[in-house]
Protein backbone atom coordinates (compact mmCIF):
# COMPACT_ATOMS: atom_id res chain seq x y z
CA UNK A 1 0.00 0.00 0.00
CA UNK A 2 1.37 3.03 -0.98
CA UNK A 3 -0.04 6.30 1.05
CA UNK A 4 -0.82 9.13 -1.14
CA UNK A 5 1.18 12.40 -0.95
CA UNK A 6 -0.62 15.80 -0.09
CA UNK A 7 0.07 18.53 -2.32
CA UNK A 8 -0.72 20.54 0.75
CA UNK A 9 1.79 18.87 2.95
CA UNK A 10 5.14 19.33 2.45
CA UNK A 11 7.54 17.65 3.81
CA UNK A 12 5.45 14.26 3.67
CA UNK A 13 3.95 14.15 7.49
CA UNK A 14 2.02 10.56 8.87
CA UNK A 15 -0.11 11.22 11.63
CA UNK A 16 -0.38 8.12 13.98
CA UNK A 17 -3.42 7.85 16.18
CA UNK A 18 -3.07 5.31 19.26
CA UNK A 19 -6.08 6.09 21.83
CA UNK A 20 -9.26 6.92 21.39
CA UNK A 21 -9.29 10.34 21.79
CA UNK A 22 -6.30 13.09 23.12
CA UNK A 23 -4.24 13.69 25.60
CA UNK A 24 -4.60 12.62 29.44
CA UNK A 25 -7.90 13.75 30.26
CA UNK A 26 -11.49 13.00 30.88
CA UNK A 27 -12.72 11.02 27.77
CA UNK A 28 -15.06 13.83 26.87
CA UNK A 29 -12.28 16.28 26.67
CA UNK A 30 -10.44 13.74 24.74
CA UNK A 31 -12.84 13.66 22.20
CA UNK A 32 -13.54 17.12 21.97
CA UNK A 33 -9.37 18.08 21.03
CA UNK A 34 -9.20 14.89 18.95
CA UNK A 35 -11.77 16.53 16.46
CA UNK A 36 -10.54 20.00 17.09
CA UNK A 37 -7.46 18.89 15.97
CA UNK A 38 -8.36 17.26 13.03
CA UNK A 39 -10.84 20.42 12.12
CA UNK A 40 -8.40 22.82 12.41
CA UNK A 41 -6.01 20.15 9.84
CA UNK A 42 -8.64 20.67 7.08
CA UNK A 43 -9.46 24.20 7.68
CA UNK A 44 -5.70 25.28 7.54
CA UNK A 45 -5.10 22.72 4.67
CA UNK A 46 -2.18 21.56 6.44
CA UNK A 47 -2.66 17.92 5.21
CA UNK A 48 -0.60 14.67 6.29
CA UNK A 49 0.13 11.68 3.17
CA UNK A 50 -1.33 9.47 6.02
CA UNK A 51 -3.10 8.77 9.55
CA UNK A 52 -2.91 5.79 10.95
CA UNK A 53 -5.10 3.94 13.82
CA UNK A 54 -4.02 1.48 15.71
CA UNK A 55 -4.82 0.35 19.61
CA UNK A 56 -7.35 1.70 21.15
CA UNK A 57 -7.24 4.49 18.48
CA UNK A 58 -8.97 2.29 16.00
CA UNK A 59 -12.28 3.83 17.95
CA UNK A 60 -12.04 6.80 16.02
CA UNK A 61 -12.80 5.32 12.85
CA UNK A 62 -15.83 3.28 14.13
CA UNK A 63 -19.61 3.80 14.58
CA UNK A 64 -20.27 6.42 17.20
CA UNK A 65 -16.88 8.37 16.75
CA UNK A 66 -17.10 12.15 16.66
CA UNK A 67 -14.33 12.25 14.28
CA UNK A 68 -16.14 10.10 11.31
CA UNK A 69 -16.95 13.45 9.60
CA UNK A 70 -13.48 14.82 9.61
CA UNK A 71 -11.61 11.55 8.59
CA UNK A 72 -14.45 10.99 5.33
CA UNK A 73 -13.43 15.03 4.72
CA UNK A 74 -9.45 14.37 4.97
CA UNK A 75 -9.96 10.81 2.63
CA UNK A 76 -12.19 13.29 -0.03
CA UNK A 77 -8.97 15.15 -0.25
CA UNK A 78 -6.55 12.48 -0.77
CA UNK A 79 -5.22 11.82 3.00
CA UNK A 80 -4.49 7.94 3.53
CA UNK A 81 -6.29 6.61 6.68
CA UNK A 82 -4.57 3.27 7.79
CA UNK A 83 -6.84 1.53 10.81
CA UNK A 84 -5.30 -1.59 11.99
CA UNK A 85 -6.93 -5.00 11.00
CA UNK A 86 -5.44 -6.70 13.98
CA UNK A 87 -6.91 -3.88 16.67
CA UNK A 88 -9.98 -3.62 15.06
CA UNK A 89 -10.27 -7.85 15.46
CA UNK A 90 -8.95 -7.92 19.20
CA UNK A 91 -11.77 -5.02 20.22
CA UNK A 92 -14.26 -7.19 18.22
CA UNK A 93 -15.23 -3.65 15.66
CA UNK A 94 -15.11 -5.14 12.34
CA UNK A 95 -17.90 -4.34 12.24
CA UNK A 96 -18.18 -0.99 13.02
CA UNK A 97 -15.44 0.03 11.25
CA UNK A 98 -16.87 2.96 9.45
CA UNK A 99 -13.63 5.06 7.83
CA UNK A 100 -10.26 4.44 6.04
CA UNK A 101 -8.73 1.52 4.62
CA UNK A 102 -8.05 -1.51 7.18
CA UNK A 103 -4.88 -2.52 6.68
CA UNK A 104 -1.57 -4.18 9.02
CA UNK A 105 0.40 -3.58 11.09
CA UNK A 106 3.34 -4.06 7.70
CA UNK A 107 1.27 -1.12 5.94
CA UNK A 108 1.29 1.73 9.01
CA UNK A 109 5.49 0.90 9.34
CA UNK A 110 5.66 1.46 5.49
CA UNK A 111 3.95 5.05 5.69
CA UNK A 112 5.62 5.55 8.14
CA UNK A 113 9.03 4.91 6.67
CA UNK A 114 8.06 6.72 3.47
CA UNK A 115 7.50 10.20 5.69
CA UNK A 116 9.70 13.00 6.39
CA UNK A 117 8.01 13.37 9.51
CA UNK A 118 5.68 11.39 11.94
CA UNK A 119 3.89 12.65 14.73
CA UNK A 120 1.78 10.70 17.20
CA UNK A 121 -1.17 12.29 19.14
Amino acid sequence: MNPPSSSSASPSTVILVTRNGMGEAAPELQQTLVVKYFQLLLADGKLPAAVCFYAEGVRLACDGSPLLDALRALEVQGVALIVCTTCLNALALVEQHRVGLMGSMADIIEAQWRADRVITI
